[in-house]
């Protein structure tokens, strides 16, 4: 049985290792989220702190699962391995659960102006790289 596969580029390697990064740090965004002291709580405005402090256990657990599975899909990318794109496409949905809560359901804070930056970029970023290891999956690049 022949396999052939296409040497990936070197884009590929940036975009990868990019991902990698981008997906670690929104790792320690939800550790630090998840395990915020009481000081620094109670530091916050009151609306963050009612937000933080009022979110369902199901938002926490969308959260988890949308940066844990952004950060082995990356890996995944890495490996050039197939399982990448149901990685991020467990990110995606999960990433996609999360903001519903947080532009739909909770009522603590208002996501305007500056405070859309994130919520877009994490999106915009979530569903790129959902498309791109579709595209590299097809292309033979995973394997």
């Amino acid at each position: 049985m022949n396999k052939t596969s296409n040497s990936p580029s070197i884009n590929f390697w940036i975009i990868s290792s990019i991902a990698l990064v981008w997906n670690i740090m929104g790792v320690f965004a939800y550790l630090g989220q998840t395990f915020m002291s009481t000081e620094v709580l109670s530091s916050l405005p009151k609306a963050e702190q009612y937000y933080f402090s009022n979110m369902p256990a199901w938002v926490t657990a969308a959260f988890a699962s949308a940066v844990f599975s952004g950060v082995f899909g990356s890996v995944g990318l890495l490996f050039r391995k197939k399982i990448a794109y149901i990685l991020f496409s467990i990110s995606i949905i999960t990433l996609l659960v999360h903001q519903a809560y947080n532009f739909f359901i909770q009522d603590y804070l208002e996501i305007i102006g500056i405070k859309l930056i994130l919520p877009i970029s994490t999106t915009i970023i979530g569903l790129y790289l959902y498309r791109y290891s579709a595209k590299m999956s097809k292309q033979g690049v995973l394997n």
